[in-house]
């Protein structure tokens, strides 16, 4: 067997604000819908009103899981494990070797 293989591990770099634009841009469509939705919305026209919301979400729905998908995707990363660097914590405090108490 070959002992030269080498261990990888995966980090996910992603955060809320690689996708707060994503779905601010959804909620826009969505919320365009629904307005459209309100304008057709008459005694005569409630059919087209439904088939509006349901076909705008419908279309919408693939080309939002692929923008997720493809952002996800691209905050992969592969390290090798024994040149894994410890990355700073966002509050700036560092990983100590104590455990966590409780206060109390």
């Amino acid at each position: 067997m070959d002992q030269d293989t080498q261990k990888y591990r995966m980090i996910c770099t992603l955060t809320f604000g690689d996708i707060y634009g994503q779905i601010i841009v959804w909620l826009i469509v969505i919320f365009l819908t629904l307005a459209s939705t309100l304008a057709l919305w008459s005694s005569t026209r409630q059919i087209y009103a439904l088939a509006t919301v349901g076909l705008v979400v419908l279309l919408s729905i693939p080309f939002l899981l692929f923008a997720f998908v493809t952002t996800l995707l691209n905050h992969i990363e592969f390290v090798p494990a024994a040149a894994e660097v410890r990355r700073p914590s966002p509050t700036g405090s560092g990983v100590s070797g104590k455990p966590v108490q409780a206060a109390g």
